[in-house]
């Protein structure tokens, strides 16, 4: 049998690729909307982070988002992804 190829991404955090499916991905798309894409596929500039508490707030401490995204961004994000970790 084959093994299958494991997809990796850089996590925006801590700089280690890491399984896809061990991130988050956010997205900004070409209307300037930022979301979180749940299907890990939507068109845009996209930046990964690591699924956990500690990662989200070492990048809002030091704006790791919006230089990934090269945009302003709203804090909001961070919230939304706190509420998307916690369930």
């Amino acid at each position: 049998m084959k093994k299958q190829k494991v997809s990796l991404r850089r996590d925006v955090v801590s700089k280690q690729l890491l399984p896809k499916n061990e991130l988050i991905r956010i997205v900004k798309n070409k209307s300037n909307e930022i979301f979180i894409d749940q299907s890990q596929k939507a068109d845009g500039r996209g930046v990964w982070i690591k699924s956990d508490i500690d990662s989200i707030k070492k990048a809002r401490q030091k704006n790791l988002l919006s230089k990934g995204l090269k945009t302003k961004l709203n804090l909001d994000i961070y919230d939304q992804l706190e509420r998307e970790i916690n369930g």
